[in-house]
Parts: structure tokens; C-alpha cells; sequence
């Protein structure tokens, strides 16, 4: 995978399209195992992890053709029931197709799922919600094996913690239950909104999405449809961030600006300027962003946790000292070491990161340890003198269809070699 090379200091302007949602679009596409007949996604972002899910339909029985942002799946020949270690290994929305396989052939057998290393992510949550569904559950040698008998049954279902992971697979599995499942304490992510959108164009009866109470009324059978995917919230954070660090201009295309409240508002704090029209979001930066108060990770609507390392690497170069609480992955901040190779000056203790603004950042080689901190190295990269090279870009790859390509289009020097 070749590295990602920027020359910083240059100006953000122009005009981009937000392209369509990574954690949108990974569970529509293992919800596709429930329609048989073909499934038509478009706006599918080109990313490792979409790749990765391919694999997994392909290796269970499915047809997949992909070109230009479209993905076709006919799951029509769907067979297997298990999806074996080695692509379970890569991606950690592997477990989402934990509850479409049980739907659908009444067994799945999985083993525990990979993707970047922020702590732990046990599926206990989903384990515990499926079982309340009616599954029986074994583990042995490493793999958990769930069966049903006579499908899935509806259910009052709580979970401890709004788990968005969890609250995808309850929808998934229970679309095609026998009775009706109400789940509360839901997260309420706009790519739960999604998820249930693409499902009930198909056919399924769901209700409350985007709140924290969700009912699943099951139904027989969902029908094959053609369904667009919305925008990648922290794909447009990312590039509010690379603005900031830049004092840079720009548009972005495709956004609803209600879903980006949280960030929008720090960003304001920070002396950017905001107008939205429609679905275009124009952000102008300061010459010199200033601090902002105590900013906390949350689940939705507060601060995404993915759009902290985005954040903590604008602040960098920020007039003062801010502070940031990471609430949700207690491995977040594995980045900021590779962040300080450029010069940012951040303590860490547990949780809380304390970022102290420095006049300037030098470029420097340095290494993405996951998705969203190799991102903020590359924003990093946007703001510091001189060139940066970033490698082990492969993570960055699983979110990001062409950040290169988008940042180059608005004026970024920025390459892969």
C-alpha cells in the first residue's frame, strides 16, 4: 500500500461532494442477505471494508458486481451459514451479518471480529439481544454457533448500552421475525435511520429509528429494491477539519448540516464560520483557530468519538489549550504519539487528552495506527511545514475512497507514492 505524502501549508478552496456513508452502508449490505432477488445500493463508497463484505456475500452464496459507486447483490443462492476466521478478521462490522445469516438460514456460526484496535468491543450485546430472540447459543474452539428453532420470535428486548452494532443486528434479525420486537435504550445514529429506510422500501415494518425505543413488526418476506445511501458524516468532519487546520474556504456538497450539529458547534467555538444552503455546507476558517472548552466523545446527537483524533489535530496549531474526553474506545489515543513526531504538544491520562497549541508543525514521517487517527494525521500533514509522509495507509483505506483525490481537488498538495 503506498504511502500518503503531503507538503503542508497550502490553502483549502473549492467546491466537494461528501461521499456516501462507510457505517451506513456496511449494514444495508449484510441486511441485502434478507431480500431474495437483487439489491441495487447506490452512492456505496469504494472502501476496503465494502470489498471486505463482498467477500463475506460471495463466500455465503451471493452474487456481487460493483462499478461507479453501485453495488448489485442477488442473494438469491445464499447457502452458508458460517463466515470463516480470516474474513471475519477484516473488518469489525463483520459481526452485522451475524444477525441477517441467523434470520435467514436459522444458523450462523462466527468467530470474534477484527477492524482497528481501540479496546475492547465485545459482542456480548448482540449475543445476549439474539439470544432473547430465540437463538440458542454454543461456543467452542473460538467460534460462537447460534441456532434457531422455528425462526426468530419478537421480543422486549433493553440494552445496557446504546451499542449501535447491537441495535443494527436486533433490526436485521428481527425484520423477518414472527411477532413484534421492541428495543429500547437504541442508538440513535442518522445511519440507524439509514438502515431502517433501506428495510422498509423493502418491505419491513419498523418504527422509531433514530430514537431511543425502536419497533420491529416481522414480516414474511422483503422485496428486492434500489436504495441510495447518505452521506458520510465524519468523511465531511474530516474535511471541516483539514479547512480549519488551513484557514481554508470550502463547500461540501451532500451534507445534511442536522446530522453535524455536534461538530459544527466546537468548530464555531474555534472561530470557523458556518452557512448552509440546501445540502451544500460552506465552512471558512480563521487565519489561527482558537481553544475550545472541554469537548466529550458521546453517542449520537453529542460528539462522535470517530471525529476526536480529527479535532485533536486541527487544535494542534490552535491559540491556547483545549481539552478533550474520549468516552467511548479507551485505546483512542494510540495516534498522538505519531501526531507529537510532528511536533503537537498533548498529555494524556486515561481518558482526557490536553492539547496546548504550538506556533507551527513540521512535517515528518510518521505511521496511521487506525482509521479516523491516520485521517488526522493526514490533516496534520494539510497544516504543518513541510512534507509529511504517512504510511500504513491500508487503514485509511477503510473509510476513505479517495482523500488524496478529494483534498487535491481543493487546492491540498498531497500525493501516494
Amino acid at each position: 500500500m503506498p504511502d500518503i505524502i503531503v507538503e503542508g501549508k497550502n490553502k483549502l478552496n473549492g467546491k466537494i461532494k461528501v461521499q456516501g456513508s462507510k457505517n451506513a452502508v456496511l449494514p444495508i449490505i449484510a441486511a441485502s442477505i434478507l431480500i431474495d432477488g437483487k439489491t441495487v445500493i447506490n452512492n456505496c463508497p469504494d472502501l476496503s471494508d465494502v470489498k471486505a463484505s463482498m467477500k463475506i456475500l460471495e463466500y455465503l452464496g451471493a452474487k456481487c458486481f460493483y462499478k461507479n459507486n453501485c453495488l448489485i447483490i442477488d442473494a438469491s443462492n445464499i447457502k452458508g451459514c458460517s463466515i470463516p476466521e480470516k474474513l471475519m478478521r477484516e473488518m469489525r462490522s463483520s459481526s452485522l451479518f451475524l444477525g441477517a445469516i441467523l434470520s435467514r438460514m436459522e444458523m450462523a456460526v462466527i468467530c470474534s471480529p477484527g477492524g482497528c484496535e481501540l479496546g475492547p468491543r465485545p459482542i456480548d450485546l448482540h449475543i445476549k439481544a439474539l439470544k432473547e430472540l430465540g437463538a440458542e447459543t454454543k461456543e467452542q474452539n473460538g467460534n460462537i454457533s447460534f441456532k434457531l428453532n422455528g425462526g426468530i420470535i419478537g421480543n422486549n428486548i433493553h440494552l445496557s448500552f446504546p451499542s449501535v452494532g447491537a441495535t443494527e443486528n436486533v433490526i436485521i434479525a428481527a425484520a423477518l421475525g414472527n411477532g413484534t420486537t421492541t428495543l429500547n435504550n437504541a442508538a440513535k445514529e442518522p445511519e440507524i435511520v439509514d438502515l431502517a429506510n433501506f428495510l422498509n422500501k423493502a418491505g419491513a415494518r419498523i418504527k422509531g429509528a433514530g430514537s431511543d425505543r425502536v419497533v420491529i413488526e416481522g414480516v414474511k418476506r422483503l422485496n428486492p429494491i434500489e436504495y441510495s445511501v447518505c452521506f458520510d458524516r465524519i468523511v465531511a468532519a474530516t474535511y471541516i477539519s483539514a479547512a480549519a487546520i488551513c484557514g481554508g474556504d470550502i463547500v461540501l456538497n451532500g451534507v445534511n448540516i442536522g446530522q453535524l450539529s455536534s461538530v459544527v458547534s466546537v468548530y464555531e467555538e474555534a472561530g470557523c464560520l458556518f452557512s448552509a444552503k440546501n445540502k451544500d455546507l460552506r465552512i471558512i476558517a480563521p487565519k489561527k483557530l482558537k481553544s475550545v472548552s472541554t469537548v466529550r466523545s458521546l453517542t449520537y446527537p453529542g460528539f462522535p468519538t470517530d471525529a476526536g483524533p480529527l479535532l485533536i489535530s486541527s487544535l494542534t496549531v490552535a491559540k491556547g489549550t483545549s481539552i478533550f474526553v474520549e468516552n467511548i474506545f479507551e485505546n483512542r489515543f494510540r495516534y498522538i504519539d505519531e501526531l507529537k513526531r510532528l511536533g503537537a504538544s498533548i498529555k494524556t491520562e486515561g481518558k482526557v487528552a490536553v492539547i496546548e497549541g504550538v506556533s507551527r508543525l513540521c512535517g515528518a514521517k510518521c505511521y496511521a495506527t487506525d482509521l479516523r487517527g491516520g485521517a488526522a494525521l493526514v490533516v496534520a500533514g494539510l497544516g504543518a511545514e513541510g512534507v509529511t509522509q504517512i504510511g500504513k495507509t491500508c487503514y485509511i483505506k477503510r473509510g476513505y475512497e479517495n482523500i488524496v483525490k478529494d483534498l487535491s481537488s481543493l487546492g491540498a498538495k498531497i500525493k501516494e507514492a
